[in-house]
């Protein structure tokens, strides 16, 4: 560790938060072996301190929004602030570092790719739905591309191998199908089970609801795994949702005593994504060991798939209001929308976050923010204010960077929002949409 060793035990012996920025400036070496020379109380120490260092800097990532919220700019836009992607990334490297496990950004959730090079520095690779996403992966990304697909194209498969590096199927007829032409290329081959748990309440996000599509379950994975055993490399479970280790924990309690003795025959387990590991109250040191016992356990390596996590609470949307109506109660309308904007307000349901704003009678002004478009459901929801809105005001909903982007539409000819990043206090627009966005997607 060099000279650096005793200064550092120095500051996590007195909860001094700077340690965190020094730990992140050592190389991956000096990391782990200062990792290796601390005692257990020590580490738990360290973990608290990058958690909280991560704390203060999002504390002071919203201000940076609040302020340039209230300059000149185009509505809406969609901002990320490239330093709070970076504190989400050194959570999941720390991840990394105690346990060995390798970490992919999921693309569904979140495919900025201005942000990219930052992140790429921190994670292994990424995971893919299909071909665009997998190319997209390999093309701008790099380093690994693990693509699940619920069914296989056969006019994609074969580019889609080009830009893979894990092809995982999500039933047996699909692996035999293309299992020859996968294991060709001499990539590694998974195949995806329903680990028979799950804490998912709304059943359109939960992998294992009855009939649910996604994975392969025990029973049939009992009957024809023998088939196959030698083409498959590693297993794939995904059924977490914005959950913790907790549930994760529960989870693999299902999953060992469902799979636990065919585990030894593979390479790698992927636990797929919905890990909300970058949540202030996530529980880091059950992480840790949870995957630590079973990568001993079985001898296999052990793969993670966030998407949500990997830029929780690093962009935000902002809006502008544009007319207030009465019906009832003050009713602000804004240049975004619900329905075109930020989809999983409406389809979760959720109550975004607005910056400075609180719920129904906690503040004197009450309105209902509502979005531009037809649609008489284009409702964000009821949210008071210390002061009156007028038109011209700006709003800033909070965790906006994932599941938005990726999922807008241009239903009603919507303009698109802007798409920005923030880096070092200054906006830089990434890219504009306009009439011919909307013109050219109608055919």
């Amino acid at each position: 560790m060099g000279d650096n060793f005793p200064e550092l035990k120095e500051k996590i012996a007195t909860r001094n938060p700077s340690v965190a920025a020094d730990y992140f400036s050592l190389p991956e070496e000096k990391r782990k072996g200062m990792l290796s020379l601390l005692s257990p109380p020590e580490v738990f120490a360290l973990t608290n301190l990058i958690k909280e260092a991560k704390r203060k800097a999002f504390e002071m990532g919203e201000q940076r929004f609040i302020s340039v919220s209230e300059g000149p700019m185009r509505t809406p836009l969609y901002l990320i602030d490239t330093a709070l992607i970076e504190e989400n990334m050194r959570i999941m490297q720390y991840v990394k570092d105690r346990t060995g496990c390798k970490i992919l950004h999921a693309l569904k959730a979140y495919a900025t790719t201005a942000t990219f090079p930052l992140m790429r520095k921190y994670l292994d690779g990424t995971c893919a739905s299909g071909y665009h996403e997998a190319r997209l992966g390999f093309e701008e990304f790099g380093k690994e591309v693990h693509t699940f697909g619920a069914a296989y194209r056969e006019d994609e498969f074969d580019a889609l191998l080009q830009y893979s590096h894990h092809i995982i199927f999500n039933s047996f007829s699909q692996l035999r199908k293309y299992g020859e032409r996968t294991r060709k290329t001499g990539l590694s081959t998974g195949i995806r089970i329903n680990p028979g748990y799950s804490e998912v309440e709304n059943e359109m996000y939960n992998p294992c609801a009855p009939a649910s599509r996604l994975g392969v379950i025990h029973e049939i994975f009992y009957q024809e795994y023998p088939s196959f055993a030698r083409e498959i490399a590693g297993l794939h479970f995904h059924v977490l949702c914005e959950q913790g280790a907790d549930t994760l924990e529960r989870v693999l309690q299902s999953f060992e005593s469902l799979y636990g003795s065919y585990v030894r025959d593979f390479k790698w387990v992927n636990f797929g994504g919905g890990h909300h590991l970058t949540r202030d109250d996530y529980d880091l040191e059950k992480l840790i060991a949870l995957i630590s016992a079973f990568k001993e356990k079985y001898g296999v390596q052990v793969y993670l798939e966030p998407g949500e996590a990997s830029v929780l609470y690093a962009g935000v949307l902002i809006a502008t209001v544009i007319d207030v109506v009465k019906n009832g109660m003050e009713i602000a309308i804004i240049d975004a929308s619900a329905e075109a904007h930020m989809p999983d307000v409406l389809l979760m349901p959720y109550r975004p976050c607005i910056m400075g704003s609180g719920q129904r009678g906690e503040k004197k002004y009450l309105y209902r923010i509502g979005g531009p478009t037809c649609l008489a459901g284009d409702i964000v929801g009821d949210y008071s204010f210390d002061k009156p809105l007028s038109p011209g005001d700006r709003l800033v909903f909070t965790d906006m960077a994932h599941y938005s982007i990726v999922k807008n539409t241009t239903f009603n000819g919507i303009n698109l929002p802007d798409i920005a990043v923030l880096e070092e206090g200054k906006i830089r627009i990434l890219r504009r949409f306009g009439y011919d966005d909307y013109r050219t997607r109608q055919g």
